[in-house]
């Protein structure tokens, strides 16, 4: 790839989450607002977002995700090309997403405000060598501590970071992502990611109140 250097909001999702009020019409409009190079589409249990916005002129690349809900917590795959059921055991989800080439990707591990692996989840994805991405700045985390903890556990065992709006409304997209070289596919993401600078700042959802779930 030539030596561009792009902004990916890892992680973000659309109207067909059920819980998000994001269209694509209004994704692509903060897409151009918030300069963004790339989004990974990652609705809950569907790729219906993702192929709307890649089959649309959004002004942005377009990653193929999905936060899917396993019996340890929330992972997200990458790259998909074929919708991950949910609720699986954790080894189940994520044989399918490497059987479609895709990217395991833990989002928000830390918070315990969302389902989110915690560091036992963390742990056995990584003992069973199937973590690809770590979370590290995820914008809806009211607790900078989660964040940072998430941050040192990448560090800790050598693996890419990443950073991710969790935007479910369109103001808060682009308000977490990586600065990373462009890239082509999974391998190309991952080797990016680690020459990446993380950028976030909290953004909650409009209508968050302090204790409630975002």
């Amino acid at each position: 790839m030539s030596g561009r250097r792009v902004r990916v909001d890892c992680h973000l999702h659309t109207v067909h989450s059920g819980d998000a009020v994001t269209t694509v019409d209004r994704l692509a409009e903060r897409v151009r607002e918030e300069r963004l190079d790339v989004v990974c589409v990652t609705d809950h249990h569907t790729l219906a977002g993702a192929h709307e916005a890649l089959s649309r002129a959004i002004g942005a690349r377009v990653i193929v995700g999905e936060e899917i809900r396993t019996y340890a917590g929330e992972i997200i795959g990458l790259f998909l090309t074929e919708r991950v059921p949910y609720v699986l055991p954790l080894e189940d989800a994520v044989r399918r997403i490497r059987a479609q080439g895709g990217l395991v990707y833990a989002p928000h591990p830390f918070d315990a405000a969302r389902t989110s692996l915690g560091a036992a989840g963390l742990s056995e994805l990584h003992t069973m060598g199937a973590l690809d991405v770590v979370e590290v700045f995820n914008a809806k985390t009211a607790d900078e501590e989660d964040n940072r903890r998430a941050a040192r556990f990448a560090a800790e065992h050598g693996l890419p970071a990443a950073a991710g709006s969790d935007a479910h409304d369109p103001q808060g997209i682009g308000a977490a992502y990586a600065e990373m070289p462009d890239f082509d596919g999974p391998e190309e993401f991952l080797r990016s990611l680690t020459e990446a600078r993380i950028i976030g700042e909290f953004r909650p959802h409009v209508g968050y109140r302090p204790g409630s779930r975002p």
